[in-house]
């Protein structure tokens, strides 16, 4: 009994030792404390005014607006680490903080290999926001998609098509595919091609395309690029190329290709231009042949003759 209550009073002393120790880190630690409260509350406080002013000078230098939010968050939780970074460094918590690092790191690690996917496409549409490859309502072609850009995010640039449709594309494939601004560019070409019998009169053909084109779209005869392209089965290739700069949307680009091909039948009819179509003769009369008639029935023969 005797070592029981000496143990106990022993561990007592102890404890109130440890306390008192405990107590004195406490006073001695109590103006760090007063400190890293301050910062803290200062910092929390300042933390709205940093994402506001954050988000105004981004929004004068990008467009979109999405990705303007995530920078300022991104902006706003850097400066709230800093302020955590200082009280621990305020209240002598080296370790914690190295621990922190440690931790942060191998957990950031962790984080980019599972979302590898969804974070290439976040950084892409970042990276189009930032370099302005298109904005909503322009009219583009990419990915074997042709249609105006409806809405734009981090992981996804949503085209309505020509036809209808809504297509959202990843923002990995825009970076990585050709891109065809429409809208940016300040027209369109329209590419007509055709094919003259080989009987006309190549010389003559030229001119009487220049000069319709020409006059169709209102533009000089020299700005109308005309080349003959090949010898086909049944035609003189050629194509014709002419420079609208009022042709941007889809539809218009459409309407001003089928006047010009009108245009152009109508010329060619008119000058007796012939534009040929494939043609098959069958003969029955060649080498290691039988004519024709020798195949048909004795009574279909006499019919005819």
């Amino acid at each position: 009994m005797d070592a029981f209550l000496s143990n106990l009073s022993e561990s007592w002393s102890k404890l109130l030792e440890k306390m008192g120790t405990w107590l004195d880190t406490l006073v001695l630690q109590l103006p760090n404390f007063i400190l890293a409260i301050l910062v803290m509350g200062i910092s929390i406080f300042l933390l709205r005014y940093v994402r506001r002013y954050a988000s105004k000078a981004l929004n004068k230098m990008l467009n979109n607006q999405t990705v303007t939010s995530l920078f300022s968050n991104v902006i706003a939780f850097g400066f709230l680490l800093i302020a955590l970074f200082l009280v621990l460094d305020i209240l002598n918590l080296d370790k914690a903080l190295t621990s922190l690092l440690a931790g942060a790191g191998v957990a950031g690690l962790a984080v980019g290999l599972a979302l590898q996917e969804p974070l290439i496409n976040i950084f892409s549409g970042i990276l189009m926001s930032v370099r302005s490859l298109y904005n909503i309502g322009d009219f583009v072609q990419t990915n074997g998609y042709i249609g105006t850009i409806r809405n734009v995010n981090l992981r996804f640039t949503s085209i309505k098509t020509v036809t209808g449709e809504t297509v959202a594309i990843p923002n990995k494939l825009i970076i990585q595919n050709p891109l065809q601004n429409y809208t940016v560019d300040p027209g369109r070409t329209v590419e007509i091609g055709c094919g003259i019998s080989y009987g006309d009169d190549l010389e003559r053909v030229e001119e009487i395309v220049r000069s319709t084109l020409s006059e169709t779209y209102s533009v000089r005869s020299e700005e109308v690029l005309f080349f003959f392209t090949g010898f086909g089965n049944s035609s003189i290739d050629f194509k014709v190329r002419i420079r609208l700069l009022s042709c941007k949307s889809n539809p218009e680009y459409l309407k001003e290709t089928s006047r010009g091909i009108k245009a152009l039948k109508a010329a060619f009819d008119r000058e007796d231009i012939t534009i040929p179509f494939p043609i098959r003769t069958l003969d029955f009369g060649i080498k290691g042949g039988v004519p024709l008639h020798q195949e048909m029935p004795v009574e279909q023969t006499n019919g005819q003759s």
